[in-house]
């Protein structure tokens, strides 16, 4: 009988649903304008069509009142100048109907014993049964109705007139047509035109909202397409620069964070393989040690006890030398104050003449403050005094000072020995790089202690070099001299807390 495993699992890794994109930002700003631009066109322009309907409506009032206001005057001269006689109802009507002449938009109707008797200029609507109704009212009491007919909406104000006599009571009225579609017409057209060109200055408007937003965009879309470029091995990618406004110092910005991302990166990378190339031979020496250790030998046991404590202890300055160098140029590698530069020099050759039995000496010391970092300044003179003492023998000169040049500070250390040649003072501020002494072959060393002296400069804003002593017209020529050059500092950006 046979038995078959059973398969494992197979499992799937989560995909992560592709991110939904809805409008561009150039796309809701143009479209944002174009509403705004829409709604404000329109808003005036029912503004404007209220008021002038309300001005139209009030020209006409105007006119009927005038056609009363005459009609009430020759009411009040009451004798008819043609037969000498007072006016009756009729006569009056008829003699007002003769010296009026209407506007083009009226019509003026005589009305008699409940029929018209005359109307001015001629026009079938008095003849029909609808306007007969609708001025029925007006012709008894007076007023003002509206009548919906053929040629628009028309409005009917009515002035009664009644006569008493002894043969009985004549009643009439005085109608003032007034046909309100003509001055409507004219501002319905007039609103049309409005809309015309209110919707091709929207359009107008559109079209430049939607050319400036991209021109005002074109770095955001370039800052896209930047950050899209980037990855983890590729942080090269900058953008143009251009302009004053804040989108330019966004792109500014910008580059700034991508300068000080790739820098991190590079320091990350750089430790990483210096940690690995410069650990695995202590490491493989310790590993090959214990393999061939013989426990069963005291001298053996301890022979690799002492020579696997020194490698770690190699390991653990390396590793403390790494990451020194990989925090060089973080803000809050250096702690600034203003220091009295004698004090400072005259405390590194205190401390620097327990290194090793040779003769220090103060070359000079300047009388000057400045902004530095006192403990990382004394770090790298310190390590360039003990790189003069390993260069040396007992007895051997070795020389401190400080000087201000030119608006910058100096601080050197000089020593007599051998030199370093002109091929080798780039190189060796080099990590891992190592000088080699003529007289003694390779000196010992991690090779990195004038890379660090090189780091504390740079972090510093200034620069390290060596050159022959003599070159400067001291004492003692011969040897190296190694100098710190710090430029005047102010103060700078802080490091957020980590």
């Amino acid at each position: 009988m046979t038995t078959t495993e059973p398969e494992p699992p197979q499992t799937t890794q989560p995909t992560q649903p592709p991110r939904r994109r809805g409008l561009s930002v150039r796309a809701r700003i143009t479209a944002s304008v174009a509403l705004l631009v829409t709604l404000a066109l329109a808003g005036a322009g029912l503004i404007v069509y209220a008021v002038e309907l309300g001005r139209v409506d009030a020209a006409t009032t105007r006119e009927m009142e005038q056609e009363l206001d005459e009609f009430a005057r020759l009411r009040q001269e009451g004798i008819n100048p043609e037969t000498r006689a007072p006016y009756d109802v009729e006569s009056l009507l008829l003699t007002f109907l003769r010296r009026n002449v209407p506007d083009d938009d009226e019509l003026l109707v005589a009305w008699v014993d409940g029929r018209p008797r005359a109307h001015f200029p001629e026009d079938p609507l008095v003849s029909t049964p609808r306007f007969r109704s609708a001025v029925a009212g007006l012709v008894r009491d007076g007023g003002t109705t509206y009548l919906d007919t053929a040629d628009g909406e028309v409005r009917i104000t009515g002035q009664p007139v009644r006569q008493d006599s002894a043969t009985g009571t004549t009643e009439g009225a005085l109608l003032v047509v007034s046909y309100l579609e003509e001055d409507r017409a004219e501002l319905g057209s007039t609103m049309r035109t409005y809309a015309i060109v209110a919707g091709l200055s929207a359009l107008l408007v559109t079209l430049v909202a939607a050319w400036q937003s991209g021109r005002l965009l074109a770095p955001l879309t370039r800052l896209r397409q930047a950050t899209g470029a980037v990855s983890a091995t590729d942080l090269s990618a900058r953008l143009p620069e251009s302009g004053n406004d804040d989108i330019s110092a966004l792109t500014s910005n910008f580059n700034d964070m991508l300068a000080r991302l790739e820098q991190a990166f590079s320091d990350q990378r750089q430790f990483l393989d210096d940690a690995g190339h410069e650990l695995r031979t202590p490491l493989t020496i310790i590993g090959g040690h214990l393999e061939l250790l013989d426990e069963s030998d005291p001298a053996d046991v301890e022979q690799t006890r002492r020579l696997a404590l020194d490698e770690v202890d190699r390991m653990s300055r390396l590793v403390g030398d790494l990451i020194l160098l990989a925090k060089h140029d973080r803000p809050d590698f250096l702690t600034l104050e203003e220091v009295d530069v004698d004090t400072l020099t005259e405390d590194i050759l205190a401390k620097a003449s327990a290194l090793a039995d040779r003769d220090w000496h103060l070359d000079e010391a300047t009388a000057r403050t400045w902004r530095l970092d006192p403990q990382r300044i004394t770090q790298a003179m310190l390590q360039l005094c003990d790189n003069a003492a390993g260069h040396t023998e007992p007895g051997d000169r070795i020389a401190v000072g400080s000087a201000t040049v030119d608006g910058a500070l100096r601080l050197w250390v000089r020593d007599t020995g051998p030199g370093v040649p002109a091929e080798d003072r780039e190189r060796i501020f080099e990590r891992f790089a190592r000088g080699v002494d003529p007289g003694s072959g390779d000196r010992p060393g991690l090779g990195l202690g004038l890379a660090i002296v090189a780091a504390i400069a740079g972090a510093h804003g200034g620069t390290v070099g060596v050159d022959d002593p003599g070159a400067s017209g001291l004492e003692d020529p011969g040897g190296a001299r190694f100098t710190i050059t710090l430029p005047a500092r102010e103060e700078g950006p802080t490091w957020p807390a980590s």
